[in-house]
């Protein structure tokens, strides 16, 4: 007999801690049961129940051409049917990288692992191996991965140093990481004006997409441009969510920002476990075998990821797709934002590429505190009602949105159409 959502859910606690294996699928954000998910086609995926819904989360934005797309699910199969792991090179892994260079003029060099925060953890490892230098700059409301010196919250006040925001983290690895305020100019002038010599590396998501989906002004990129630049320190741009997503050269041609490192994920392998760091070749060729910065991974290049990265990048290079995509994006925000009005419900939303974000508030936000600002509880309220409409946002009001390729016309106007019947209720 199939297990409904919650017989599942309460014998995966019994196993897993939380039932989940990652945080955020508990729910703990938007209260209630997560849903199980059995198979996916397209826009739509189905929970163990047979409830079908359309969905906009991606997997978390790899997914950009839908679940099971043909023409991936093939390779995948013909590449896995002559084995799924060498520990060895393979030519597959030569033809990403040059692909990878080839859209991306900022790499010059780069290195493939299996997950985003394997990608942010050796960039940083990097940039300090390459400077001699200590400290770190990330911003409040960014996500690098699950990183100890990542795992950081700011301090009590303007250059302070962050404190662990996860048990198991040393306070000692975190005082080694500054945290600043999204978009914030004159607070990143001010710190390289005091500590510049000593900051290895600044991080930082060109469009947030880890506290809900919140774009950098254009000056606040520049300004970490110039300010690396003259001080000697490195530009790291985490394009794990961005990469491929927004835009065929990333948000770094979106911004016209080159930056020093790259972090890639998601997009680039296709649904499954493949990300990638790379850069200016000066600084790829610190790493070992050519130099003493260490990094490895047993599945680095997994000849499967690989075959999945290689057709996704492949297809969405074709004429006009990210206008394609983008159009279908800002329909749906569009929308979202009409039926709001509509019934005087506060809500904002904005859409980058494929990626979307929904805020109840005002206006989309531009900091972390801004994005804290908004009422969770009516963003909670609509998630749930939208759920039983059938159609799935993110479970929670800090993550950003995804559209696909197999989102149509008529995947948006019946999101539209529920979204419209939900935002009456609070009329």
């Amino acid at each position: 007999m199939t297990m409904t959502n919650q017989q599942l859910f309460e014998r995966s606690c019994q196993y897993i801690p939380g039932g989940v294996n990652s945080p955020v699928r508990a729910f703990k954000s938007v209260g209630g049961t997560p849903v199980f998910f059995e198979r996916g086609q397209g826009a739509y995926f189905w929970d163990v129940e047979g409830k079908s819904y359309i969905d906009y989360v991606g997997s978390w934005g790899p997914l950009i051409l839908g679940h099971a797309q043909p023409d991936v699910v093939k390779v995948v199969q013909d590449v896995a049917s002559r084995g799924t792991s060498f520990g060895a090179p393979t030519a597959a892994e030569l033809e990403i990288a040059e692909l990878l260079c080839q859209l991306l003029p900022s790499l010059e060099l780069v290195r493939l692992v299996s997950s985003g925060t394997e990608a942010g953890m050796s960039a940083i490892r990097l940039a300090r191996g390459y400077t001699g230098r200590n400290r770190i700059i990330k911003f409040e409301g960014c996500y690098h991965g699950h990183d100890d010196a990542l795992l950081v919250k700011a301090g009590s006040g303007a250059l302070t140093f962050g404190h662990p925001s996860s048990a198991g983290v040393p306070e000692e690895t975190a005082s080694h990481t500054l945290v600043l305020n999204y978009n914030d100019v004159a607070e990143v002038e001010e710190t390289f004006n005091k500590l510049g010599s000593e900051i290895a590396a600044v991080i930082v998501e060109p469009i947030a997409g880890n506290m809900n989906l919140v774009q950098a002004s254009p000056q606040f990129l520049e300004t970490l441009r110039t300010l690396c630049t003259k001080h000697g320190s490195l530009l790291i741009l985490d394009e794990v969510m961005t990469g491929f997503r927004v835009g065929l050269e990333c948000a770094q041609g979106l911004y016209g920002i080159q930056p020093d490192l790259t972090i890639l994920g998601k997009v680039i392998g296709g649904g499954l476990p493949m990300a990638a760091f790379g850069g200016r070749r000066d600084i790829m060729e610190r790493l070992a075998p050519l130099g003493p910065v260490y990094q490895a991974g047993t599945l680095s290049g997994n000849p499967v990821a690989v075959a999945a990265g290689l057709e996704t990048l492949r297809q969405i290079q074709a004429p006009g797709f990210f206008d394609k995509l983008s159009n279908m994006t800002r329909k749906l925000t569009d929308g979202l934002t009409a039926a709001a009005k509509k019934h005087g419900v506060v809500f904002s939303a904005q859409a980058v590429g494929g990626m979307f974000g929904i805020y109840f508030r005002e206006i989309p936000p531009k900091s972390f505190d801004e994005v804290m600002a908004s009422d969770r509880d009516a963003f909670n309220c609509f998630f749930h009602a939208m759920l039983e409409e059938g159609v799935y946002f993110a479970p929670s009001a800090f993550e950003a949105g995804f559209v696909s390729a197999a989102h149509g016309d008529a995947e948006i106007d019946k999101t539209l159409a529920a979204a419209d019947r939900v935002f009456s209720q609070k009329s």
